[in-house]
């Protein structure tokens, strides 16, 4: 017989909680014990390191004890979706609080609710809706500034917040205004070697920013970054990463810009590839169709606009392209862990950053000192290199496919910095960093080719090099306007073309 305390069925959970989630529910109940309200208390789980099931668990827990009630705020529907079912699988009865609930009669039939922030706050403030005999407040996804209007309604409550990166997604303000300590969970790299998420293997490719702006929240405006990553050789470069490290394989792109998801699904179903875009203005049934379609097609690709960050979780994604940058640590953490899902026989997936991110915020499992970032936001920031700063360590790769077209050539490098270090040794004018680097181009055209037309269309392949070369040259004389840079590369590339003409 099935028997029922306080809105808990006593039925067998059918969740096994790990050791790790069961030593830091211990550590939350500590806290609840000596501070039962009146208390603000944040915790840090990585994504995929299961959330939901331990505060569903804790949930379950807390009713047990205090007989009070739990409510539980979210931001997207979907969560709330997700929420209310991990909830009662773990036989805690619920409701959900969305648009359509106006006034809460059957409350006394409910130890627990669900509810998003705007429509739980318009209620309220509506004063049409008051829920009695709350005990804690859980807040998901606490890093989004949103909940603060909630917390007038629930001074007398112990609130737990719950984020994957303790850090306010507003600058201005940090979470340490609202949560009195932090308490942080297992790292990424603890989760990966205990098989619980799969290891990123993150390929990196050097893409120029700095004529990206940033906006008023503090990350890269959404037009600068279509006039960037719209551009035919972004997208070339994009398409190249692709085939390079994921040809057939379930990728997911991360965007800035429904314009430039766009451009991406164009440029992939041109070259004959199985994608789909979704972007927040697509409607509830193209979006749950074209995700099924994602979940059951092999090799199937996905561009997007932030939409699948948090509440998507599908473990069959083989690839994360970042075809965008961001000066978010949280957006960064949310967008790789949609790949981190361990499935059998998939224990590692692949990370195509092409926004300078890794080089930003490091590699995604690498260690991060939570605690001093959740009491020190600005520091953390203040830190962060610029991107021109991380331009300066770029060093040019030729790509393989390039690099055979000058096959006859044993060394197509070229250290401008050194170079630059010899000019000024020797008294020359810095000029002369550019003529070593052309005689190098030069030869390499002369010793490729078989005549001069063979050698000026070996030099359209040297374009990247020249640019790289350029970018080193403008930063070691302490002169990198964008329009400088162009008119050196127009007049390097053009005394290239005279230099070849006289070879032959």
């Amino acid at each position: 017989m099935e028997v029922e305390t306080f809105g808990i069925e006593d039925k067998r959970v059918d969740k096994q909680l790990y050791d790790y989630q069961q030593e830091d529910i211990k550590k939350i109940f500590k806290v609840i014990d000596e501070h039962p309200e009146h208390y603000n208390l944040l915790y840090q789980l990585p994504t995929g390191g299961g959330k939901t099931v331990i505060f569903s668990q804790m949930v379950r827990e807390y009713i047990q004890r205090t007989q009070k009630k739990v409510l539980i705020l979210t931001h997207r529907i979907e969560l709330c979706k997700q929420t209310s079912t991990m909830l009662t699988d773990f036989g805690v009865r619920n409701k959900i609080i969305n648009s359509k609930v106006k006034e809460l009669p059957d409350q006394e039939d409910y130890m627990c609710f669900v509810a998003m922030v705007e429509t739980l706050n318009n209620r309220l403030n509506d004063e049409k809706l008051e829920i009695e005999d709350i005990g804690m407040v859980i807040i998901d996804e606490a890093h989004y500034n949103s909940f603060r209007k909630l917390f007038k309604f629930f001074e007398k409550c112990f609130i737990l917040g719950v984020t994957a990166t303790p850090l306010s997604s507003n600058i201005k303000l940090p979470m340490k205004d609202n949560y009195r300590e932090l308490i942080v969970g297992d790292s990424i790299a603890s989760l990966i070697d205990k098989g619980f998420l799969a290891k990123a293997n993150t390929y990196s490719y050097n893409v120029g920013l700095t004529s990206l702006k940033v906006g008023m929240n503090g990350d890269y405006t959404v037009k600068s970054s279509e006039e960037l990553y719209t551009n035919y050789s972004m997208q070339e470069k994009l398409l190249n990463a692709y085939y390079d490290k994921s040809r057939g394989k379930k990728t997911l792109i991360f965007n800035n810009g429904i314009n430039t998801s766009i451009e991406v699904y164009e440029t992939f179903k041109n070259a004959g590839l199985p994608i789909r875009h979704l972007d927040n203005t697509t409607g509830k049934q193209d979006r749950k169709d074209i995700l099924k379609w994602f979940k059951h097609t092999p090799g199937a690709i996905v561009t997007s606009v932030s939409i699948l960050t948090t509440g998507f979780d599908e473990p069959t994604v083989e690839t994360i392209i970042l075809n965008r940058a961001t000066k978010s640590l949280t957006l960064y953490f949310q967008m790789i862990g949609r790949g981190s899902r361990i499935l059998p026989g998939k224990s590692e997936f692949s990370v195509l950053d092409l926004g300078n991110n890794l080089s930003r915020f490091g590699e995604w499992s690498a260690p991060v000192d939570w605690r001093q970032i959740f009491r020190a936001p600005d520091f953390y920031f203040e830190n962060l290199l610029s991107d021109e700063e991380i331009e300066r360590e770029f060093k040019y790769e030729m790509p393989p496919e390039i690099r055979e077209k000058f096959a006859k050539t044993e060394d197509v490098g070229f250290d401008v910095e050194a170079a630059y270090d010899k000019v000024i040794k020797q008294g020359l004018r810095s000029k002369a960093v550019l003529e070593w680097s052309m005689e190098q181009h030069v030869k390499m055209c002369v010793e490729n080719s078989e005549d001069v037309f063979d050698a000026r269309l070996l030099i359209k392949e040297l374009k990247d090099d020249i640019s790289s070369r350029i970018k080193q040259y403008s930063y070691c004389i302490s002169k990198s306007t964008q329009n400088y840079r162009d008119w050196l590369e127009e007049d390097y590339s053009r005394k290239l073309r005279l230099a070849i003409n006289k070879e032959f």
